[in-house]
């Protein structure tokens, strides 16, 4: 159903972006950015955190690590990760294919400085088999994300 959510949500809103779909796994970084040609940090990962009952995605370069100084100064405390179970009933997608696309249940989503640097990134599509190659910027704005500074 995933895939499904996203293939659904793209129609929609971008029909022009294609989803790619591989043979092998793409659940990492090192495993999609190998896939897709890609350096890692090209690879745009989506975190699934929570502070407090608040929970939301971040989507951040590959290589790129939370600040946890500057995810507790921007969302006001400690940041934790969500768990598989609790991944996939908020977002609907598996670990390994979260991505800001289709998702289960309307969250905030933030899209990380890191991702700036590149004109190209590739998000997973709701499965760890698929991705779209999409401008950070038209990324965020079709996902109303916010951009933020949360990664060291």
């Amino acid at each position: 159903m995933s895939l499904e959510s996203v293939r659904a949500f793209l129609a929609q809103n971008a029909p022009d972006l294609e989803i790619i779909e591989m043979e092998s796994s793409t659940a990492t970084v090192a495993q999609a950015a190998e896939a897709h040609g890609v350096d890692p940090e090209k690879i745009a990962k989506t975190l699934s955190l929570r502070v407090g009952e608040k929970s939301f995605l971040i989507v951040t370069s590959g290589t790129a690590r939370l600040d946890n100084k500057k995810v507790k100064a921007t969302f006001g405390g400690k940041a934790s990760m969500l768990d598989a179970e609790q991944v996939h009933a908020l977002t609907g997608h598996p670990v390994g294919g979260v991505c800001p696309f289709g998702l289960a249940t309307p969250l905030p989503v933030y899209c990380d400085i890191s991702l700036k640097a590149f004109q190209e990134v590739v998000p997973a599509a709701g499965s760890i088999h698929t991705a779209v190659r999409i401008d950070p910027q038209r990324m965020a704005d079709l996902v109303s994300a916010e951009w933020v500074d949360v990664c060291q």
